[in-house]
This record gives C-alpha cells, sequence and structure tokens, in this order.
C-alpha cells in the first residue's frame, strides 16, 4: 500500500512538473533551441530523480563505447513509459519517430512539436509513413540529430516483442549511418498499465552499432531484434521468469 502511494506521488510529480516545463517551454519559444532542448533534458534528469527518490527506481546507462561519433539512428525496447523519457539524458541531442496524434496533446504535445521537431506519422499510412520517415529522418540526422525509435511500436509485455516497422533501418541505410541497439530492463519495475514502481536498478544497456547497408532493411530489423533479445534475457528477471515459465 506504501509503496503504492509513492508511486502516486511520483506520477503526479511527474505529470505536473512536466505540464509546467511544457507551458514555460511555449512561452520561451524565441529562446535558441538549444536553450530549448537544455530544459527537456533537465525535466527528464528531473523526473529519474524523483523516481529514484520516490519509488527507488534508479537508471544507470552502459556501453557508452559503442556510441558513433556521428549521429545515428537509435532503435530502443519499449515495456513501459521509463524508456521514452529515461534515455534522453544519456544520448547526444535526439527527436522522435512519434504517432502525429501525440501532437495533439495540450500543451506536452505541443512543446513536443516546438523541441523535438519530431518525425508525426500516420501510422495508417502505410508505405508513405515509410517515405516521410526516410525524408524528414536524412534531413534530422545530415543537421546532426539522433533518431530515436521504438520499433515494436507499442509497449511489449516481459518476454514479449512483435515484428518492427521497416522505416528505421530504411533511414539508416538511405542516410548511410549506423543502427544502435538500446536494451534494458524497466519492465522488470515498471509493466505496461502498472501503477506500482518496484525499487530497483534500470540498466540502459546501448549495443554494438549494426551496419544496415550490407542488408536489407527486414534482415537489418532481424539483427536489432535478436540483439535486443537475447540482451534482455540476459538482464531481466521478468523474462527469464517468462521464459521458464513456457
Amino acid at each position: 500500500m506504501f509503496r503504492t502511494l509513492r508511486s502516486l506521488i511520483f506520477v503526479a510529480f511527474g505529470f505536473t512538473t512536466g505540464m509546467l516545463y511544457a507551458i514555460l517551454s511555449l512561452l520561451l519559444f524565441w529562446t535558441p533551441r538549444d536553450f530549448l532542448w537544455g530544459l527537456v533534458v533537465s525535466w527528464c534528469r528531473l523526473t529519474l530523480w524523483a523516481g529514484s527518490f520516490f519509488c527507488g527506481l534508479r537508471v544507470v546507462a552502459e556501453g557508452y563505447e559503442n556510441l558513433p561519433k556521428t549521429a545515428s539512428v537509435l532503435m530502443i525496447k519499449h515495456s513501459s513509459a521509463l524508456e521514452t523519457y529515461g534515455h534522453v539524458p544519456f544520448f547526444p541531442k535526439t527527436t522522435w519517430v512519434v504517432k502525429r496524434e501525440v501532437l495533439w496533446i495540450p500543451f506536452f504535445g505541443w512543446a513536443l512539436k516546438l523541441i523535438f521537431r519530431p518525425i508525426a506519422i500516420n501510422r495508417g499510412s502505410g508505405t508513405q509513413a515509410v517515405k516521410q520517415v526516410i525524408s524528414e529522418g536524412k534531413q534530422k540526422l545530415a543537421e546532426g540529430t539522433w533518431v530515436s525509435i521504438f520499433p515494436e511500436g507499442t509497449r511489449m509485455p516481459p518476454g514479449e516483442t512483435r515484428t518492427s516497422g521497416v522505416s528505421g533501418a530504411a533511414l539508416a541505410r538511405e542516410a548511410g549511418v549506423m543502427i544502435v541497439p538500446v536494451a534494458h530492463n524497466a519492465v522488470d519495475f515498471w509493466q505496461r498499465r502498472e501503477l506500482t514502481k518496484r525499487p530497483g536498478t534500470v540498466r540502459l544497456c546501448i549495443g554494438p552499432p549494426i551496419d544496415p547497408s550490407t542488408q536489407s532493411p527486414k534482415e537489418t530489423n532481424l539483427l536489432v531484434q535478436a540483439w535486443i533479445e537475447s540482451k534482455m534475457l540476459e538482464i531481466s528477471r521478468a523474462y527469464q521468469e517468462k521464459v521458464g515459465g513456457d
């Protein structure tokens, strides 16, 4: 019961401060983008601190030596809400591929559009969405902005994955950049549609970069997925229990 209460306080804290930061960013729309990006990073760090303070949920990053020197495509395992903001302070300036409806959310979505300038797609448009990711993503990468993609498209339960869309791999191939796979064990402490957060250390594991130029986008996705799922099985207790139960 006490853990649930602390989790509620954490959620309320994150929502309230997120809205305040969003409104502040909108009011400061005229300031340099680097300043606005600094606001985003500061909110993400504040929320990570709050997760640690209220819920005992720490986040550490491993594998910095695997990061390329130039802007690349990040493919991140999606299993909770934590990785959506939790990865931001650990990487260079990034933008996201998101469904366009996210930008319609009052204040939060508006600030997201202002600062991240994300690649906002219509998921139902199929090939057109892939072309949009490639076109806008190449421009972002050329500007030095990394592109973060959650290839599964939705949060996955422990031990589960799904076929990834080809847009991220196709973008990396067309832009001539590397793909960096990222696995983490946030699912051990914060699962989909779960209110109570359990204490522990989330390991954000950065994998060796994958060259998308030597195989098709579909084959590249399989390589990325294989590394992520293998790493998840290594670091995630929930994954291990799922596999053992099966």
